[in-house]
């Protein structure tokens, strides 16, 4: 079979229903059971928005400092500890700065707001250039110490008095030139294009908070508006459920995420890839699945770029009413990018534009009213089973001619395992019924046997300790499967 299908299970339903599939590919949160793989969504492989709705990052001042942070951790070179990365990028901010005041030159008559910003510039470089250097042993501490004492000279000859005097041209290149000195002794500055802060290029994620306090505090009063960030950041990322997921203990690089989630060549991994989201936290579970599905949709869109043709690929997604939901309520007044919002862009956009690229959707929904209008109206085939709530029945009703409404009458009263197909599948609507599945195969999504346990027909062993154990990260050793 020469197919690639991706099912996002949010229930942890499909496990098994596919295990007689040749090479399935099957991951589950950290510590996944065999056969399944550890499913691994490294945080560096989040893009801006996604790190913004994830920390609830305001847009004032939080969020062009998140930005800063992440752009600065993924430009960085290996080897080089985010303190490196700080001190170049301050050294080459003020080269830029200097350099283009340089170049503009100071209008005439001379402008007290053009004057300040300069005097305001050297000072905050001779006292940051002081501070980076403590950081550090020689030759870049000497080189960084220089600077400093290089600065406060010019500053103490152009400030002889109550006024600041802007330095000289001659002065100016005197200043570059000890900023260029130290640029040796940093890290190189990426390509172009590898510095952005939605480039998938690796960093350590925990480094993350601690940088971003750090650029917060050379910039003074912003540590003042970060703390519920860093403090968010560090909580999250800390959470035994989801470290494993964002943060693995094992490096993997996005070639190597790209051919086991969205698949390498047939011969060497199955059509079939079932992710069991089961157990990612509740809160962050919104966000996981958008960063699932774009990158499910850039990866079709650069394959086709690159190769000319699409690779024909299906996302599955379950609950599709809880993660694609129909706008309701008021964009929040903070600017916060919302986790469902931003859920239900990644799929309304595949809705869009992913047959383009060769990206197919499948929706399973229990309540079709509740989804976004977008992802309904792109939908070209419906397998439509048993609806009892008038507002879905009157959305399907929208879905056919009115000479075959009456077949609609049936979704009611239609038993288990009978649907009525409609769309481009077929030329006509059509009463079809789903194929067995052995039990060990069906998806756990039977209804709850109570008059069977109840009764003591079937048996239900209670084992806490077992379930307990599970659930706070311990072992529990001699427990038994449930019959």
């Amino acid at each position: 079979m020469n197919a690639r299908v991706i099912i996002l299970d949010p229930n942890g339903e499909y496990a098994r229903a596919f295990e007689d599939y040749p090479n399935l590919r099957l991951f589950q949160v950290p510590p996944a059971k065999v056969p399944a793989n550890d499913f691994v969504l490294p945080a560096w492989l989040w893009n801006s928005h996604e790190w913004a709705s994830f920390s609830n990052a305001a847009p004032g001042v939080q969020r062009p400092l998140l930005m800063t942070a992440l752009r600065a951790l993924r430009a960085k070179q290996e080897g080089a500890t985010p303190d490196l990365v700080a001190t170049a990028m301050l050294v080459r901010h003020a080269a830029a700065y200097f350099l283009q005041v340089k170049e503009d030159g100071i209008p005439v008559p001379k402008t007290a707001g053009k004057i300040f910003e300069v005097e305001n510039a050297l000072t905050s470089l001779i006292t940051d250039a002081r501070s980076h250097a403590e950081r550090y042993q020689p030759p870049l501490r000497d080189a960084l110490t220089e600077l400093a004492s290089h600065a406060e000279t010019l500053y103490s000859r152009r400030h002889p008095d109550r006024y600041f005097n802007s330095p000289s041209d001659t002065e100016f290149n005197d200043l570059l030139q000890r900023l260029g000195a130290v640029e040796p002794h940093l890290p190189k500055a990426a390509p172009l294009g590898l510095a952005s802060e939605d480039a998938p290029t690796p960093f350590r994620v925990g480094d993350l908070a601690g940088h971003l306090e750090r650029i917060a505090h050379e910039q003074g009063h912003a540590s003042n508006f970060i703390a519920f960030l860093v403090m968010r950041l560090k909580t999250m990322l800390a959470d035994p459920r989801l470290s494993p997921v964002v943060d693995p203990k094992n490096p993997v690089t996005l070639e190597s995420w790209l051919e086991a989630y969205v698949g390498a060549d047939l011969a060497e991994n199955g059509p079939l890839a079932i992710i069991d989201l089961s157990l990612v936290p509740s809160d962050v579970i919104h966000t996981v699945i958008a960063v699932l599905a774009r990158l499910v949709f850039e990866a079709t869109q650069r394959y086709r770029r690159a190769h000319g043709k699409e690779l024909p690929t299906v996302l599955v997604l379950e609950e599709a009413h809880t993660f694609v939901q129909r706008e309701r309520a008021l964009p929040r007044e903070d600017g916060v990018i919302s986790p469902t919002t931003m859920c239900r862009s990644a799929f309304e956009r595949i809705a869009r534009e992913g047959r383009k690229f060769g990206l197919g959707l499948v929706l399973s929904s229990q309540r079709p009213s509740e989804l976004s209008p977008t992802v309904l109206a792109q939908c070209n085939s419906f397998l439509l089973h048993r609806i009892v709530n008038d507002q879905d029945q009157e959305l399907v009703g929208h879905l056919v001619p009115d000479n075959l409404g009456g077949l609609l009458q049936e979704l009611p009263s239609l038993p288990a395992q009978h649907a009525i197909l409609l769309g481009w599948a077929t030329p006509v609507p059509v009463l079809v019924r789903i194929n067995d599945l052995p039990e060990p195969q069906r998806p756990r999504s039977d209804d709850p046997h109570f008059w069977d346990v109840w009764t003591g027909t079937k048996e239900r062993r209670i084992d806490w300790e077992h379930i307990a154990k599970e659930w706070q990260g311990t072992k529990a050793e001699g427990t038994k499967a449930e019959p």
